[in-house]
């Protein structure tokens, strides 16, 4: 993944997140107008004009801060000063804390040496703190140093939370800009203060460095020539060692190429399965190597599959809406599949912000009377966007304004952006300690199948990012019925058919508690997974893969609900991979096996094999 970018930048894509042929102009023009009320953020063109001096001064600034507003950082410190500044209890409290802590670290710095002085005596790294994990670290004074360290990290934590009257999103932004700043000083990051680093040179002569460097050249090589970020993607290619499963495109608008999958079994279920992924991301994270390809999974296991492939949209794309996402997307593969497999009902699954946009599909589709539908899946979306985890920090009317302006000069949030900002969430992970083994110790990191995916980014539209964050994440229009969908409002409650919905334990994009929402939103029976791992490796689960666990419930369409705490205390956790679940749950709503149907209709002649041409831009 790419570095070079902000928070805010992925906020527009999560969920917590496209390719290039002709034509986009010619349907949106035709059949893509967005209701009045659902644009009503947009200016005239003529005040667009009026303001043109305004957003061009923004989308500088934007390329100076990364995308964050100024305006809301400042807006969010002193909201958080002004309070400290009233409260001086609390501002005593925080002063002892802080005497405490350094009288422990200098005391422990006195006897650190003494026989028996053991390491972690003061505070122990969090689980997912991998930055002193090895045994070198338990050694003084590295261990001594890493515990002064995480005491400043909880203390600043402490002190940026907790004031009475900060409101809870500025004291978010406090707390997380703080933090980054922190991750920044860690004793890991430096060659004279690392264990690890020291070893390494010691047992190399000096040659981690000489690596390191070129490392570093390498890196530096590919952001200059080609933009992209330092990932190297090894033999993981597009069509020939990843997205391998045979099919063939047939289907193809200036939006979308629908991908229908050879059958690998005699019969099949006659229901297909519909697969709706995110245009934040290549379809292909469903479909990576054969050992672990939801899709190989699942034609193997007796279902015909069909998968959008979104085109990657660029300046030119500017203007296409939220909505042509779901009329030229879920619509016309709907359509589509209905040509080729007459009559029959579609298990449809959405991932992430497909997911989304498969929720708002089935719920007009069912306000409509629309029963092309079988079954709903979800996996890792959200339907509520309250609680939508540290991506939704800087979504505020401040922050939204000038992203879009910055949006505005470009027409497209590029790769950049979005993958730096998803980094910034796990950046101890993902930013520093990458930069310390691949620079310092002058190691990389094998190359791998998820690796090559996550550095083959997509951009998104300006219209569609900032119609989906204002009626989404601003407004919550979804969740509170007042989304509009061909001018009339849509209810997930008019939602009856069955659903299957997946979060994962450690996803920072879709917190599982916000996933979890959809079991009041609606009247439908809803089979809840919370796997473990985070918002991809939690999805890519295959079976047979160690380390996987989940936790199943299905929950009637008028059972007492369930609160998230309380089903995550009450449901025991299960060893495997849930995707075993997923097919035994799908089986029992289809019907008995038959012939296959045909691959493709009359109007896909012409059309390319399986990935097609869209996820190759």
């Amino acid at each position: 993944m790419q570095t070079k970018s902000t928070l805010p930048a992925a906020l527009d894509a999560i969920a917590p997140i496209g390719g290039a042929d002709a034509g986009v102009g010619e349907n949106r023009n035709a059949d893509s107008q967005v209701e009045p009320q659902a644009s009503s953020h947009a200016r005239a063109p003529e005040e667009v004009e009026t303001y043109r001096a305004d957003r061009t001064l923004h989308a500088m600034l934007a390329r100076l801060s990364g995308g964050i507003s100024p305006t809301a950082l400042v807006l969010a410190y002193a909201d958080w000063l002004s309070h400290l500044a009233a409260s001086p209890q609390r501002r005593l409290e925080i002063a002892q804390e802080g005497i405490i802590d350094t009288k422990r670290v200098l005391e422990a710095a006195q006897r650190f040496s003494s026989p028996g002085q053991g390491p972690w005596s003061l505070i122990k790294p969090q689980p997912q703190d991998k930055r002193f994990g090895r045994p070198e670290w338990e050694q003084q004074p590295f261990n001594l140093m890493a515990q002064a360290f995480l005491l400043g990290e909880q203390w600043w934590h402490n002190a940026a939370t907790g004031v009475r009257g900060v409101s809870k999103q500025n004291e978010s932004i406090v707390e997380f800009s703080i933090r980054q700043m922190l991750d920044v000083m860690s004793p890991s990051n430096f060659f004279a203060t690392n264990p690890e680093v020291l070893r390494q040179t010691f047992e190399s002569g000096g040659d981690n460095f000489v690596r390191g460097w070129r490392n570093f050249c390498s890196d530096w090589e590919r952001l200059a020539s080609a933009g992209l970020g330092p990932v190297p993607t090894g033999d993981f290619v597009v069509g020939k060692t990843v997205a391998t499963s045979p099919g063939k495109v047939v289907f193809r608008n200036s939006l979308i190429e629908l991908i229908q999958y050879a059958p690998t079994t005699e019969t099949v279920r006659p229901e297909p399965i519909l697969i709706v992924p995110a245009w934040i991301m290549k379809y292909y994270i469903l479909d990576l190597s054969p050992q672990n390809s939801l899709v190989k999974f699942l034609t193997g296991e007796g279902f015909t599959v069909f998968m959008i492939s979104w085109r990657n949209p660029d300046a030119d794309d500017r203007d296409i809406a939220f909505d042509d996402y779901r009329k030229l997307g879920v619509g016309a593969a709907l359509d589509t599949i209905g040509a080729i497999v007459p009559d029959a009902r579609v298990h449809a699954l959405g991932y992430c912000l497909g997911g989304t946009l498969l929720s708002i599909a089935a719920a007009s589709m069912a306000r409509d009377g629309d029963k092309r539908l079988k079954s709903v899946s979800l996996l890792a979306a959200q339907t509520d966007f309250t609680e939508a985890g540290e991506l939704t920090l800087f979504i505020n009317e401040s922050q939204v304004a000038f992203l879009e302006d910055m949006m505005w000069e470009r027409g497209v949030l590029d790769t950049t952006q979005m993958a730096g900002a998803f980094q910034l969430l796990r950046s101890n992970d993902l930013i520093w300690s990458r930069l310390t083994r691949d620079y310092l110790m002058g190691k990389r990191a094998a190359p791998s199948d998820l690796m090559a995916w996550n550095a083959d980014a997509t951009r998104l539209p300006y219209r569609m990012h900032s119609e989906y964050l204002r009626k989404l994440f601003l407004k919550n229009d979804l969740a509170e019925g007042r989304y509009l969908v061909e001018g009339k409002p849509i209810s997930l409650s008019d939602i009856h058919i069955p659903m299957f919905v997946v979060g994962t334990l450690r996803d920072h994009v879709a917190p599982w508690k916000s996933v979890y929402k959809v079991h009041y939103q609606v009247d439908a029976d809803v089979t809840f997974v919370l796997a473990s791992g985070g918002h991809n490796a939690g999805i890519v689960a295959p079976p047979g893969e160690a380390g996987h666990t989940y936790r199943i419930k299905t929950e009637a369409a008028h059972a007492t609900y369930t609160g998230p705490d309380e089903w995550l205390n009450t449901v025991p956790s299960v060893e495997g991979s849930w995707w075993l679940e997923w097919t035994k749950w799908l089986s029992a709503q289809s019907g008995e096996p038959s012939a296959p149907p045909r691959i493709g209709a009359g109007a896909s002649k012409g059309l390319a094999d399986a990935p097609g041409d869209y996820v190759r831009h």
